[in-house]
């Protein structure tokens, strides 16, 4: 098992521009290239009211395993899918919501776009029946390219990248006034980070000692318009956080007994965990690629993709 560190090697960015999914990889138009229309549109903030996952059948492995694969469904639809940051995040959505969150924790998925993850982990929690994902993004369903609040266990959602923190600040502060003891975890994209907004919040959280929140970065090191690195660079990030009172946890974001690890809050103050992972996780055509950052899946990939993630279930660490 990775043991997380505080003070962990610096990530390694894919570099500017990142590497395209290459002809032979996706032969044809059969990864869309172009940006969404959810991308233009901003990223959406949703809090979940999760109802407790702890004791889910077959854990966490099994559920990121359902995530990936719903995922890659997803974006075999007429839409296609934020699939890259999606699968990044499968792993660390997974732990969260089939172990670590109990009744009265709030989940806040600051990075909107990974909706597909989310709503995959909602069906099988039972809060959204699984035949829905089959409308995913699609004229009339309920389920965006980012999630609405009308979602069953989704309270709100709004605004643009980098307002998630904030809201998790504001139910963490919220929380302490009623002196209990409810946690709230937030997911934000490496890309996002790049928002003053967050900045401002995680001052203001060191500064409060919010000791019931634990925000964890998806440091997959690609945005949509390339490495992050490239765009704005946020090396070193477990240094910038440490500066603003957190305490730091680096950790392989795609190992799940060293994320059940790095995910548990401190009494101290607020968490920030840098789980290091791979864009287009368990996909071999889409990991590291910014083209895969939205992508559309002809049928013929959608069954490649599938085949690729039963062939890797069999070796992850549990």
């Amino acid at each position: 098992m990775a043991v997380p560190t505080t003070t962990g090697p610096p990530h390694s960015p894919v570099r500017a521009g990142g590497t395209p999914v290459s002809d032979e990889d996706a032969p044809g138009s059969e990864v869309d290239r172009s940006r969404s229309a959810a991308d233009t549109a901003g990223a959406d903030v949703s809090i979940v009211d999760t109802p407790g996952g702890t004791g889910f059948p077959g854990g966490a492995a099994a559920m990121a395993q359902r995530i990936r694969q719903d995922v890659i469904r997803m974006a075999g639809g007429p839409e296609g899918a934020h699939a890259g940051g999606s699968l990044s995040c499968a792993d660390l959505m997974a732990v969260l919501h089939a172990e670590l969150l109990r009744p009265g924790d709030s989940f806040v998925l600051s990075k909107g776009h990974a909706a597909p993850a989310l709503y995959s982990a909602l069906v099988q929690l039972g809060r959204l029946p699984a035949e829905e994902l089959d409308s995913y993004a699609r004229p009339g369903s309920r389920l965006f390219g980012h999630p609405a609040h009308d979602l069953p266990g989704v309270e709100f959602a709004t605004g643009s990248l980098g307002h998630g923190l904030g809201l998790s600040i504001g139910l963490a502060l919220a929380e302490r006034l009623r002196g209990g003891d409810r946690r709230v975890y937030t997911v934000l994209g490496d890309g996002e980070l790049q928002e003053g907004s967050v900045w401002e919040a995680a001052l203001l959280a060191g500064h409060r000692k919010l000791s019931g929140l634990v925000a964890t970065v998806d440091r997959n090191g690609l945005q949509i318009t390339g490495g992050t690195e490239g765009c704005v660079a946020l090396e070193p990030l477990d240094a910038k956080f440490a500066a603003f009172g957190w305490q730091v946890r680096t950790v392989d974001g795609h190992d799940l007994a060293a994320l059940r690890e790095a995910l548990r809050p401190s009494a101290d103050g607020p968490v920030a965990v840098i789980a290091e992972t791979v864009k287009g996780r368990g996909v071999p055509f889409l990991e590291r690629k910014v083209a895969g950052h939205y992508a559309k899946l002809k049928p013929a990939l959608v069954q490649r993709a599938l085949a690729a993630l039963a062939k890797s279930a069999k070796g992850a660490p549990s």
